[in-house]
Formats: structure tokens, C-alpha cells, sequence
């Protein structure tokens, strides 16, 4: 019975999750087919493809998994490291290194946990068709602490080979304004786990030399612009205020000193919305939209969407695109609620298509296709 058990638990794993009706949302570029690419992944948080087409899939609890083509899902990978599963904490961010079809390594983000407490990790290791090896952690948040909130995570190889990692603040606001600690941060660092030398606070024996920008909340998107290379992100503001910005050298974003968001009692927080010293964001969501995963779109499927900005929404069940001019945001439109999943993760698929995780029990990736295809 046991033999008879794995097999059949193996079989429902080979079944492509692709026979059911495509829904269909209307955008201002026209209906757009949502097909369900594969289901059945327990609150999915992060998709990088691989160069063979394949997704590699990251899940909260602790597992990460291949999706093929077909949208079938392998059984979860071995030697994961643990992870600590509390509230937003989890296996959270993955990304493929540039040379993957030499090296084979990824990048992954998680809450590690430690002495009761627990904060993000960096870690890399070589994908296997079964399992990780050579896993190796490149970076730990200091310090950890405990509660479940504010883990943060993405993670983005840079235009200049870099890893730039962006991290939540711990639900511990002031920690922001501390450059002693790595709790609402923009981290930069090499790819073997280095520190380069021209971060800008190297040398400075009040702060962290993996700091890059300072002053953030909880950053849970990230991407690069494909014309310039910068890194762009967004971070949750509290009720309001949430950001997009592009961190620059060394400069302070404000949180908590300054926000366009109140806290959820009301309250006022900080001294306002602009402080001396301390950047303003490149577009604000007040009310909040919870906003998760980020990606431009540079795909010729949807030629009315290319160059724009997609943003997910935890709180609505919808996407959002920015159309940009530069950086100067020129219009917004809110789509897929009739969808009405939370959104956690886009990604610009190598097919010319957008890609989306749901943050569900049972959660979905979703490609967006044109109704007319």
C-alpha cells in the first residue's frame, strides 16, 4: 500500500493543470485571456525562469519547486534550508544568475530563524533536477528579532553584476533610521557575498558597509529598468503610503520620520510627508493597494503595454500598471479584478507574455495573453 500511495501521489503531481476555461478581464489595451499555467502551489512568493522555459517557484512554507512547460509541478527540492513559517515569514524570493547555463546557480530569500527570533537571509546555491547543492547563505539581517512581519523580500541581479536585495524593517519603524542595523534596507552586495568597495557607507564605523539606501518600510517588490539598468522598488506604507521609488547612493527614504500614509489606529506618524535630507517617492498609493511583485513589461504581445510598470495588490486582487515617461508617471490603470486573487509576485516572461503568482492555499501562476491570440 505504501509503493501504491508514492505512485499515486506522483501521478496527481504529472497532471498538467491547464484543462479549464481561460478567464478574461477587460483592459484599456483590449480583453486579455488569464490562463492558468499551473495551480495547486500553497502561497507561491517568487518566479524566476530558467533558460530552458521551465519556472523555478518559490512556496511560503518552505518548498521550492520546477514548474515544466506543461505546467506541471516536480515534487519539492531537497536541502532547502529551514524556514521560519510565522506570519509573512517563509521561503520568499528567488532569482536565476546571469551565467545559470554555466553555473546553475540561484538566489533565494527567507526568513531565517535563530535564537527564537528570526530576520532575512540571503542564500545561493546550484539548482539540481532533485534537489539544491552547495547551498550557502551570502547574507543574514542583523539583528534578528522576534514577530512575524516585515520580512521584506526581493532580491535582483543588477545591470552591474551585483546583488541588491531589499528588506522590511521588522514592524520596528525607528530601526529604519539606524544605520547600525540592516532593518529597512536596501542591501548591495557581490555575488559571492562581498561587500564592494564602493557602497557608500564603507569605512563608517556607525554603519553597516552592505547598506546601499536606508529609510524603508517593507520592500516586497523589485526589478530593473530595461533602458537605464537602476533598480526601481516599491515598499507598504502603513494605511497609505505606499512607494515606488528608485534607491540612489546612500540616501535616506524617510520611513518613519516621513510618510505619505497614518497609522492604522489613525494616528498621525512622523513629522509629514518631506523632511530635509530625505527623498521623495516617485508615485504614492494612498489609499494603500498592498502592493507585491514588480516587473516592466517588455514583451511585443501587448504592444500597448511595453515599457509600462505592472505592480500587484494584496489588498484588492488586482494589477496595476504605470505608464511611465522616464520616471514620471503619466497614468495609471487598475486591472484583473475580476480575477479576485491577491497578487504576489509578476514577472516579463521570455515568451513576450506577463506572468503572475496568486497568494493563495492554493495558488496559481497566471499568464496574461490577448483575448484576439
Amino acid at each position: 500500500m505504501h509503493h501504491l500511495a508514492l505512485l499515486t501521489a506522483s501521478a496527481l503531481l504529472a497532471v498538467p493543470a491547464l484543462a479549464q476555461i481561460p478567464e478574461t478581464a477587460k483592459t484599456e489595451a483590449g480583453a486579455i485571456r488569464v490562463v492558468t499555467v499551473a495551480r495547486g502551489l500553497e502561497n507561491p512568493w517568487g518566479l524566476a525562469f530558467l533558460p530552458d522555459g521551465r519556472l523555478l517557484v518559490s512556496e511560503r512554507p518552505g518548498r521550492l519547486r520546477l514548474v515544466a512547460t506543461d505546467g506541471r509541478l516536480s515534487p519539492p527540492l531537497g536541502n532547502v534550508p529551514a524556514v521560519y513559517h510565522r506570519g509573512q515569514g517563509g521561503l520568499l524570493d528567488v532569482a536565476v544568475d546571469p551565467d545559470f547555463a554555466r553555473n546553475r546557480r540561484i538566489y533565494f530569500t527567507y526568513a531565517e530563524p535563530g535564537d527564537g527570533n528570526a530576520g532575512t537571509a540571503l542564500a545561493t546555491a546550484r539548482l539540481g533536477e532533485r534537489q539544491l547543492d552547495e547551498v550557502a547563505v551570502l547574507f543574514r539581517q542583523q539583528p534578528k528579532t522576534g514577530g512575524g512581519l516585515h520580512f521584506g523580500s526581493r532580491v535582483v541581479v543588477g545591470s552591474d553584476g551585483m546583488l541588491w536585495l531589499g528588506l522590511g524593517e521588522r514592524y520596528r519603524r525607528d530601526a529604519a533610521q539606524d544605520l547600525g542595523n540592516h532593518l529597512g534596507k536596501v542591501i548591495r552586495i557581490a555575488r559571492d557575498g562581498s561587500v564592494p568597495a564602493d557602497n557608500p557607507f564603507v569605512g563608517r564605523t556607525d554603519a553597516r558597509p552592505e547598506i546601499w539606501s536606508w529609510g524603508h518600510r517593507n520592500i516586497q517588490g523589485m526589478t530593473l529598468h530595461p533602458q537605464t539598468g537602476r533598480v526601481w522598488l516599491h515598499e507598504h506604507g502603513a494605511q497609505g503610503g505606499d512607494e515606488i521609488n528608485i534607491p540612489d547612493r546612500g540616501r535616506n527614504y524617510g520611513w518613519p520620520v516621513i510618510t505619505h500614509g497614518i497609522d492604522y489606529s489613525g494616528a498621525k506618524i512622523g513629522i509629514g510627508s518631506a523632511a530635509p535630507g530625505m527623498e521623495q517617492p516617485l508615485l504614492h498609493w494612498t489609499p494603500s493597494i498592498a502592493p507585491a511583485g514588480m516587473a516592466f513589461y517588455t514583451g511585443d504581445r501587448v504592444p500597448a503595454w511595453k515599457g509600462n510598470l505592472f505592480v500587484g495588490s494584496l489588498k484588492f486582487g488586482s494589477l496595476h500598471r504605470v505608464v511611465l515617461d522616464g520616471s514620471r508617471v503619466v497614468a495609471q490603470e487598475q486591472m484583473l479584478t475580476e480575477i479576485g486573487e491577491n497578487i504576489r509576485d509578476v514577472r516579463d516572461g521570455p515568451d513576450g507574455y506577463l506572468y503572475l503568482a496568486t497568494d493563495n492555499p492554493d495558488g496559481r501562476i497566471l499568464r496574461l495573453e490577448p483575448a484576439a491570440d
